[in-house]
């Protein structure tokens, strides 16, 4: 019995022995150090013009990587590209950076975030800054404050283009349902056209009556011929004016 005691004893012991030298759920990050690396990057953004944002994108990844080495901020050569994408995009749609208030973070399992209310000439917004677990700059990410008007105009925009694109998709596939009718028409058509030039063709040319073969002089003589010998005489005190059928043939 004490050994069964004892042993479940040193099991107890062992599990809370690796629970305490587990990891901390949250990571501790010097905030102080954030904030440094967060200002520098938007004082020397705000500060840049396109050529110089440019420069940074015609550098390959070595020289990069290197240049931002120098500077000390913990970032990769792709997620600053990315973070410049990012703050061009802000500025296009808040305009050009003022000021930038206090910060404030929060923390995760997965990393950090370190955000600030900033000033800019056409609406104010907000800079976010996320990091990883071993403080290494990820993003930038800015926000624009908008109105609950402006927020409403740009639902109802979506909403019409939205709605507007599906009835034209619709009207097109109705017009192209109702050429289906025309289908047989054309498939009629085709079909009968071949059929009767083949009949044009085969048919045969009528024979020509033997009233037509029969020349009207050589008809006249062989009547004169006729008379004359019934007669008696010559052919040459006749002379046929006309050839007429009688309707009713009594020499039967």
């Amino acid at each position: 019995m004490k050994k069964k005691i004892s042993l479940i004893g040193l099991v107890l012991i062992l599990v809370f022995g690796f629970t305490g030298c587990g990891k901390s759920d949250t990571a501790e990050y010097d905030q102080a150090m954030l904030e440094q690396y967060a200002d520098f990057i938007v004082q020397n953004f705000s500060a840049m013009s396109e050529t110089d944002f440019e420069s940074f994108s015609d550098m390959s990844d070595l020289e990069l990587d290197l240049t931002l080495l120098n500077t000390g901020v913990p970032v990769s050569g792709e997620n600053f590209l990315t973070m410049i994408e990012a703050w061009k995009v802000g500025q296009d749609e808040c305009g050009l950076f003022v000021s930038l208030g206090d910060y404030t973070m929060e923390t995760t399992n997965d990393g950090a975030t370190l955000s600030a209310e900033a000033d800019f000439e056409e609406k104010d917004g907000t800079i976010e800054f996320a990091f990883d677990e071993s403080m290494n700059m990820e993003s930038i990410t800015v926000s624009a404050h908008y109105t609950t008007g402006e927020i409403l105009e740009k639902a109802a925009l979506n909403t019409i283009l939205g709605m507007g694109t599906v009835f034209v998709v619709l009207i097109f596939i109705s017009f192209i349902i109702s050429l289906f009718k025309l289908i047989p028409v054309l498939e009629k058509k085709f079909r009968k056209g071949p059929k009767a030039e083949t009949v044009q063709e085969s048919a045969p040319a009528a024979p020509a009556s033997a009233t037509d073969e029969i020349d009207d002089g050589e008809l006249a003589a062989v009547i004169a011929a006729a008379v004359a010998a019934a007669e008696g005489t010559s052919t040459d005190g006749f002379i046929v004016r006309s050839i007429k059928r009688r309707k009713s043939n009594r020499w039967n």
